[in-house]
Formats: C-alpha cells, sequence, structure tokens
C-alpha cells in the first residue's frame, strides 16, 4: 500500500560560497572580495556599499536552499506531498526491490497426536521498475499514472522460479485546496484506483507461478499534511481503501473449489520528519502502518471462510542527493516491523524530466 507537497537558508557563509561564481562575473563585485580576502584594498576600489553587500549575500536563481531539497524529500517519501505547475509533464523512475521470507509449521493433531509435523520455509524475492507519470491539471490539481513492471522469484514447496509480468496499474489525482503558506499547515487531498492487471493471487497455479498483483480492483482517499520547520519538514499521513469483489474464480484451494473473494476494508496513517542535512544532502525517517480487515472467502460447495485482520508497519530511512539543480537522487530503506509487512525493501528513485 502505497501512500504518495519554503525556507531561508541556514547558513549565510554557505549561501555567499554558493554565489561565488556568479559574483565573479561582476568585476567591481569581485574586485571588493578580493581585497577584503587579501586584506589590501586595490588602487582604484570603491567601499562597498550596504546594498552591494546584500547582493553578495542574497541567493541567486538556480542555487539550491533548504526548502528546495525538503520539497524534493517529501516528493521522493510520498509522491503525494508535492504538485506540479499546469501543463507540466514530469516523469520519475523507481527501482524497488522488496524480501519476504517466512516459515510454517504444518501438523496434523485431529487424531490427539501429531499425526504430521513439518517445517515450509517460503522465500519470495521481488524487483519493480516503476514508471510514474505526473501531469498538473491545474495549478494545485496533479493527475497521475503509475505502471510496475515486475519480476518476482519465490522459493517454497510448490514452486521455485522466476515470474515477469506487469503489476497492478494506478490512477490518481492530487488537489490542493488552498494556497501554501509559511509557518503553516499544508493540506493534501488524495484518491486513487488501482486496476487489477497483474496476475491474481486467486487465479494463478501455485505449482507454476507466483502472483504479482491483488487480484482485484480498489480505490482510496486519503489527506496528506506537512510543515516546514527550518530544517526540518514534518509530515503525516492517512487514508482509507475499499475493494470489489473478485468473481468467477475456479482455484482449488483446501479440497475445494474457491468461487469468490470479498476483501475487507483497509486503512492506514504514516508519519515522519525529513532533514536538510546541507545544501546537497537530505535524510528523512517515516512510520507507515497498514490495517487489512478480514477478507471472506465462499467455496462451491456453498462455505465460506474468513481471513485474520492483517496489520503491516513499516519503518523508512532515505537519504536525498542533489546532483543538480533538476536532479536528485532518493533511496529509501525500509524493515518491517509486523508479521504481515515485508521483512526489507529498498527503493531507489529519480527524475526522467530533466
Amino acid at each position: 500500500m502505497k501512500i504518495s507537497t519554503m525556507l531561508v537558508p541556514a547558513l549565510a557563509c554557505a549561501g555567499l560560497c554558493a554565489q561565488l561564481p556568479a559574483l565573479a562575473q561582476d568585476t567591481a563585485s569581485a574586485s571588493t572580495l578580493n581585497a577584503a580576502t587579501a586584506g589590501t584594498p586595490p588602487a582604484d576600489a570603491q567601499p562597498a556599499s550596504a546594498d552591494a553587500v546584500r547582493n553578495a549575500l542574497a541567493k541567486k536563481e538556480g542555487d539550491a536552499d533548504n526548502a528546495t531539497l525538503l520539497k524534493e524529500t517529501l516528493t521522493a517519501v510520498d509522491k503525494q506531498y508535492s504538485l506540479i505547475r499546469k501543463g507540466k509533464v514530469q516523469l520519475n523512475y523507481e527501482l524497488g526491490y522488496t524480501y519476504i521470507g517466512q516459515e510454517k509449521i504444518n501438523t496434523d493433531l485431529s487424531s490427539g497426536t501429531a499425526t504430521l509435523f513439518s517445517i515450509e520455509n517460503t522465500n519470495s524475492h521481488t524487483i519493480t521498475n516503476t514508471i510514474m507519470a505526473d501531469y498538473g491539471v491545474r495549478n494545485n490539481l496533479t493527475a497521475n499514472v503509475t505502471v510496475p513492471m515486475i519480476s518476482r522469484y519465490s522459493d517454497s514447496a510448490g514452486f521455485s522460479g522466476v515470474s515477469h509480468t506487469i503489476g497492478d496499474l494506478g490512477l490518481g489525482v492530487r488537489w490542493q485546496p488552498q494556497e501554501v503558506k509559511r509557518d503553516e499547515v499544508a493540506y493534501t487531498i488524495t484518491a486513487g484506483a488501482r486496476l487489477a492487471t497483474g496476475t491474481s493471487p486467486y487465479k494463478v497455479d501455485v505449482n507454476k507461478g507466483v502472483a504479482t498483483g491483488s487480484g482485484v480492483n480498489s480505490f482510496n482517499l486519503g489527506a496528506n499534511m506537512t510543515r516546514i520547520v527550518d530544517p526540518v519538514a514534518l509530515f503525516g499521513s492517512f487514508n482509507v481503501g475499499y475493494s470489489l469483489t473478485a468473481k468467477h474464480l475456479s482455484q482449488q484451494l483446501y479440497g475445494a473449489t474457491l468461487r469468490q473473494v470479498k476483501p475487507g476494508a483497509s486503512f492506514g496513517f504514516g508519519l515522519g520528519f525529513a532533514y536538510a542535512l546541507s545544501y546537497k544532502i537530505t535524510t528523512s525517517f517515516s512510520f507507515q502502518e497498514s490495517i487489512q480487515s478480514r477478507s471472506t472467502l465462499t467455496f462451491d460447495n456453498g462455505a465460506k471462510a474468513q481471513t485474520q485482520t492483517q496489520s503491516a508497519g513499516i519503518l523508512s530511512i532515505g537519504a536525498g542527493y542533489r546532483m543538480s539543480p533538476k536532479t536528485t537522487v532518493n533511496v529509501t530503506v525500509g524493515a518491517g516491523l509486523t508479521a504481515a509487512a515485508p521483512n526489507l525493501s529498498l527503493t531507489m528513485s529519480l527524475p526522467l524530466s530533466l
């Protein structure tokens, strides 16, 4: 589950150092700075005015500041925190790796004694290549499309091998109801749909492959909040989800034929902060929790079964490196805190629109 928005430079000296190349183009300003550095003014130098000093210390166009870095970090942590201008298109590439390891104990106690006892290990390694496209419908309204390509390796008693296929396509919109202002909380309302284009877990033959999708069409609605407290940005989010029923199934499960699955509603929330370490490096810490209520399974013999409520919590640590004014590479490492969460996740994202 994926949950995807204005500052003064912290150090005046860092801002001055960043301006030296631009200042070198101004002969009078350069002479003044060189004289100040050497300690001996040139013969034809004029005393520096207050305006000249302010211009020297001011941030020039194209320079990075904490606001820019924090905004890019928030965008990388969750695409829902930042919008783009009307008519603009932004492409992003994301490479993700997820590891899930499980150890299940199978036993039969129907006769009062353990007649069957075995330990089954199931490991899954998933690599996801995702292209994300954002389009500015209005200055405060952005539409986006997410296209994932999934390669999943599974090692279990039923199947050991690799499955390659497209994942579930995502469609969404992000809307900011009011203008973002300094020292105020910024809100973003989100809505999205996920189409069941990947291999369904309710249709795949477990002895021949593994699922790469959820198997159901789902919808979600949420809100995100962020506030910048120089040089830290605080953010939080919550969302609710609803999935349609998967029908016309014919999967053999527990000696019967599975006919339909009705997923339960879901609820999620997250919180964290991003910190600008310098004009090129930022870091972020976040926690996300997703709770899925019970799903109902219906079989051909009329029998019904319910799954247990699932809770997935992930703690993530990220870092961003500003390679150029238009390119920032972000890397995030996540660790699962509950049994339903992936054991390990690693994500790298970078913009394609240079």
